[in-house]
């Protein structure tokens, strides 16, 4: 499994009966998580001193109790032991926060590879929320054409990367269907030597038709694999729905994306380091082909 432990504003203090603790700069939350199935094993004392907790609702959604939360505050977080990037987090009341630190080890490994390169790297992200990924990349040096079709999320990416000294980056922030997007970039011939998708396990578009990520994913790798460059450098894919495993996807991009450029394929969980115990709680899964001449 692969984690990162740069987090000095973050931690996951502890993880039992479906809930994790977690500190989130100054602020301590509890959280659901369906990946914490064990019972009876709470470590830290903190669990009695959370800010806010969310409790699910059983007609759907849910909400923040005890809340003792400002609407929203920074944490920051050193990427290659250089940059801090600093991201803006906003307790929705769908329980996420803005920010998923366990990419943090997704963005190290795009912010070494583009370090490396020597060359312009072009990098498209795709459902790309937030802009943590945008963020590494652009820290590096990056263009980045940031693509998500919530106008609301891709103005807090705009934010995080003014909040990390990025505003003058070069970044296309574009709201947009992403496949939609990808078709019409194919036509007018743009390319990427970098494409990053975090697709959603569930979704409408706007004319009401159904995205399920395990009946769609497979289309979508091979509309936007078309988009990459001569020289293209990588292709990275992330995935929370249970039931699409790391392997999986891992198998997709080789059958795709490795069967026409070569290069190699790997994929594992991702995680983020339990203080109390040590142990690592899975997170998500992501799948990456990575070109011969890449240097991570």
């Amino acid at each position: 499994m692969w984690a990162e432990n740069n987090w000095r504003e973050y931690e996951l203090i502890d993880a039992s009966d479906g809930e994790r603790l977690e500190r989130w700069g100054k602020y301590l939350l509890i959280r659901p998580d369906p990946q914490i199935i064990w019972k009876g094993m709470k470590k830290s004392p903190l669990w009695n001193k959370a800010d806010a907790v969310y409790s699910r609702s059983h007609s759907g959604g849910g909400s923040w109790s005890e809340n003792r939360l400002p609407d929203d505050w920074e944490i920051s977080y050193r990427i290659g032991s250089e940059k801090e990037l600093r991201f803006m987090i906003r307790p929705t009341g769908f329980k996420h926060t803005g920010l998923f630190p366990e990419q943090a080890v997704n963005w190290e490994r795009l912010y070494r590879l583009i370090r490396n390169s020597g060359r312009e790297v072009n990098v498209l992200n795709l459902f790309a929320y937030t802009g943590g990924a945008t963020a590494a990349c652009a820290a590096a040096g990056a263009k980045v054409c940031h693509v998500d079709a919530s106008k609301g999320m891709v103005g807090q990416a705009r934010l995080n990367l003014k909040l990390s000294g990025l505003e003058n980056a070069p970044v296309r922030y574009i709201v947009d269907d992403c496949k939609k997007f990808c078709e019409r970039e194919i036509r007018r011939g743009t390319r990427y030597d970098i494409v990053i998708m975090d697709p959603p396990s569930y979704g409408r578009g706007p004319g009401g038709e159904v995205w399920k990520l395990e009946e769609n994913i497979s289309e979508l790798v091979r509309t936007v694999s078309a988009v990459l460059s001569e020289k293209p450098l990588m292709f990275v894919l992330n995935s929370y729905t249970t039931g699409l495993s790391a392997g999986t996807m891992g198998y997709l991009l080789a059958g795709t994306v490795g069967k026409k450029l070569g290069g190699t394929t790997f994929s594992d969980e991702i995680g983020l380091k339990v203080s109390s115990t040590g142990g690592v709680l899975p997170c998500g899964s992501t799948a990456i082909w990575q070109s011969e001449t890449a240097d991570v």
